[in-house]
């Protein structure tokens, strides 16, 4: 197959002469062209000109006509020839736009509304309205219209906090204020459950064609290598993060514990000075705003750094805007795609050579401690959590002091 020069060589000629060639002269001298590049001549010189296929080879057959002095001698007109649907028929392509969008466009009667709308299925509902045209041409009005092949996409929260905005704002203003004093400001969040050994990972990588790597058909979880529970923290100020790899349950005190290794890891040598730590965490799970274990385990952390935790939560079904979604876990997702999960060192090392082009730095490790379930909280126990609720929702912003 001839290479991108030849391609641009052909393009160049073609774009010098075309305005000098009839219609007939311009399919010879592509012909010519095609032939003269043997195999796969045709396509590359369609490529460079813009002619059709059928063109080029109908070119072809002229010449091998005048070779044998029967070619014929008709030169059609600048602008003959069979006339496109949309020109014979206007109101085509409006009808194949109801089919496409039958509700918005006021047609709930469509004969499309409950059916896969491919190509080949909106020809047949228009031949049917006693339009014959082909599955091809509906392609190409398509995309002349600005449609495309679109997948779902998540993007409806349902039903919103009336004070949901009111807490993205308070959030932004406190995470300024404590930049500004030079205090830490973490995201936290635990990624989805991961099953351990040989499975299928989303996603696509380049292997010798013809061999991809064989996984189990079935994702029934190992029962030796169980599954892990990545536990993120991650700096705002300084685009770095610690993930806390947990073999066993994600509760609570498995959160705090990942948020007292990142201080005790990263944390204290970024803010030597620091006396507070603010953290913005989801709603819900293991460092939920209802979880009464969450607010005991932090009260614990904060005695054993020394820190006054300032905690935000983000607003129900906000969860996408915490930090640590688009700025770590989408990466360390983009990082291991198409790779089995086989051991709990290539999950570590996978998560620890996350980079990004901003520079994102992340730092991991393998949590082996047990953190058992249904660990009940009394109400002295809460009680005995020194904590202060903020003026503006309590219930997702308070503060828990070290105990004196």
């Amino acid at each position: 197959m001839p290479d991108a020069r030849v391609t641009e060589w052909i393009r160049e000629k073609f774009q010098a002469l075309k305005q000098e060639l009839d219609e007939r002269a311009r399919r010879r001298w592509a012909a010519t062209e095609a032939r003269a590049l043997g195999y796969g001549g045709i396509s590359v010189v369609a490529a460079a000109t813009g002619l059709s296929l059928n063109t080029i080879r109908a070119g072809i057959k002229e010449l091998q006509a005048v070779d044998a002095e029967t070619g014929p001698r008709r030169i059609r007109r600048k602008g003959g020839g069979r006339k496109h649907l949309t020109e014979t028929d206007p109101q085509l392509a409006k009808d194949l736009d109801r089919l496409v969008e039958p509700m918005t466009r006021g047609d709930p009667s469509s004969p499309l509304r409950w059916t896969c709308k491919s190509t080949r299925n909106l020809a047949e509902a228009l031949s049917q309205a006693g339009r014959l045209v082909s599955h091809m041409t509906v392609a190409r009005l398509l995309r002349q219209a600005g449609y495309s092949l679109q997948a779902n996409r998540k993007s409806q929260e349902g039903r919103q906090h009336p004070d949901r905005n009111a807490q993205f704002e308070f959030i932004n203003t406190r995470v300024k204020a404590f930049q500004k004093r030079k205090q830490p400001v973490i995201s936290v969040d635990a990624k989805k459950k991961e099953n351990v050994g040989n499975f299928r990972n989303v996603g696509k990588e380049y292997q010798p064609k013809g061999k991809p790597l064989e996984v189990k058909v079935h994702d029934f979880p190992d029962k030796k290598l169980g599954k892990v529970t990545p536990y993120g923290v991650f700096d705002l100020t300084n685009n770095e993060a610690w993930v806390n790899v947990g073999i066993d349950h994600d509760t609570a005190e498995f959160a705090a514990a990942s948020i007292e290794r990142w201080w005790r890891k990263m944390g204290h040598r970024r803010f030597p000075n620091a006396k507070e730590l603010y953290i913005t965490a989801d709603g819900g799970g293991s460092n939920g705003s209802r979880n009464r274990l969450w607010k005991v385990a932090l009260q614990k952390l904060a005695n054993r750094t020394g820190l006054t935790l300032s905690v935000s939560h983000f607003p129900p079904g906000a969860s996408k805007w915490n930090k640590i979604e688009h700025r770590l876990f989408c990466h360390i997702t983009q990082n291991w795609r198409g790779q089995p999960l086989v051991s709990h060192e290539i999950i570590i090392k996978l998560i620890g050579n996350t980079t990004t082009e901003a520079g994102l730095r992340v730092r991991t490790a393998l949590d082996k401690r047990k953190y058992p379930t249904g660990k009940k909280v009394r109400d002295e126990q809460l009680k005995a959590v020194n904590i202060k609720a903020a003026a503006f929702h309590g219930d997702w912003n308070y503060t828990i002091r070290p105990d004196e």
